[in-house]
């Protein structure tokens, strides 16, 4: 009888560190012994990233950083792709060229987690974990370089800017990351949940993440005293009557089998109790997949704003402006399920897990489409498994008090990186 492969579980010990088999020849195990060497300096590069954080388009420090860690690893690097973009390249012989993305920006969020390596830059915040999506991404990377003989093909490592704005991503292939640097067969990234325990990977096939819009909508009106409402065309009460009136496109003109999110998340007007404005400012922003409705909703904003404005009156219509817009990041199914499949096998089936997509948004998928070949975004948990056990609300990504357990989740992270391209980069993309 021949004798069984022992799985490495990725299951967390008492010490918050990942039970390990014996190394051996399987590739499972000679990137868990990579990982082995590279645990502490990936914590360690962690911690720094997150103490110095730094917002989209202003990555400087951080993209030096990674650059000068691929330099080490035995990539080809150049930097200002797009702004402050990072581009790897690794060449090892004839096969496919995988593009394995992260993310460099952080948030203006202020951090409350109290944590001995807490940002160290007032307003800014890792609060999205990016800084776990470049550990991992490094790990990966180097592991890889030190198995050449495993896998045949390019490695084009992309260190992203700007994502949390969604502009990197295209700032990047208008730069000529696709004429500049081998052009990618596959595109892969990962995305931390702050729900799912460290130690577990989920993936979706299609639709992954939504659509988003942001719009900003100016009511004017006709400014008086608060004693005298008879003399204004209150913006105030504008606004609010198209605050509701906006659900009513979700409610009402959607397909109730399409999902759709209008979420008002600003609302600005007045100066004093006593004086009714001139004008009020919202700002919402817009989510959905299917792109009949992102269209239905973004023409029915400026339309049930005019048309309040109108019945109230108002001295003008109001100014609607969009920006920010992104399409939604779509898995292609047959590369997300061949993953999946060895992910499952190497990992265990109860660490790999069919997850449901987010009204979140990414700018990933924008590789895929310019460059016109299958992509695919996979989730690692980040959360203590005792706290998601114990049941109860845990912070959530763009929180102040987002904390993850980084040992383990970049462990994670890393190795899912690093099976997912030596499934591709074994020569046999097109295998089903």
């Amino acid at each position: 009888m021949p004798r069984r492969r022992a799985r490495i579980p990725l299951a967390l010990s008492l010490s918050g560190t990942i039970l390990l088999a014996q190394t051996g020849r399987n590739p499972l195990e000679s990137i868990t012994a990579g990982l082995d060497r590279l645990s502490p300096s990936l914590l360690s590069l962690y911690q720094d990233l997150h103490r110095q954080p730094e917002l989209s388009g202003k990555e400087v420090k951080t993209a030096a950083r990674m650059a000068g860690e691929l330099r080490k690893a035995g990539f080809e690097v150049a930097t200002g792709v797009g702004g402050t973009g990072v581009v790897g390249v690794l060449r090892n012989g004839a096969g496919p060229v995988l593009l394995l993305r992260t993310e460099l920006d952080a948030l203006p969020v202020e951090e409350k987690t109290g944590l001995p390596f807490a940002s160290q830059v007032p307003g800014v915040m890792h609060a999205c974990g990016h800084d776990l999506h470049m550990a991992c991404w490094l790990g990966a990377a180097t592991v890889l370089a030190g198995m050449k003989d495993r896998w045949r093909g390019t490695l084009l490592m992309v260190g992203q800017p700007a994502e949390e704005i969604v502009e990197g991503a295209r700032a990047m292939i208008s730069d000529g990351l696709f004429t500049r640097f081998p052009k990618p067969t596959a595109a892969l990234a990962l995305h931390d949940r702050a729900d799912l325990p460290a130690g577990r990977v989920s993936w979706v096939a299609g639709y992954a993440m939504a659509n988003v819009d942001s719009v900003d909508v100016t009511v004017f009106g006709r400014g008086s005293h608060g004693a005298r409402p008879e003399l204004s065309v209150d913006p105030v009460l504008i606004a609010a009557r198209t605050v509701l009136a906006l659900q009513t496109l979700v409610s009402r003109e959607k397909d109730p089998l399409e999902p759709a999110v209008l979420t008002v998340g600003s609302i600005h007007g007045g100066t004093k109790h006593n004086i009714i404005p001139d004008e009020v400012k919202l700002q919402m922003t817009v989510r959905s997949y299917a792109p009949a409705v992102r269209k239905l909703l973004l023409s029915g904003i400026g339309r049930i704003a005019r048309a309040e404005a109108l019945a109230a009156g108002a001295p003008k219509e109001p100014a609607v402006v969009y920006s920010e817009g992104q399409e939604a990041t779509w898995n292609d199914p047959a590369l997300t399920r061949r993953l999946a499949a060895r992910l499952a096998r190497e990992l265990g089936p109860e660490n790999v897990v069919e997850g449901r997509p987010d009204m979140v948004a990414e700018d990933f998928g924008e590789f895929g489409k310019a460059a016109g070949i299958p992509s695919v975004l996979l989730r690692f948990g980040a959360a203590d498994p005792a706290r998601v056990q114990a049941g109860g609300p845990l912070p959530s990504l763009h929180s102040g008090h987002f904390a993850p357990l980084p040992g383990p989740a970049i462990r994670t992270g890393a190795t899912v990186l690093a099976l997912a391209a030596l499934e591709i980069l074994d020569g046999t993309e097109n295998k089903k």
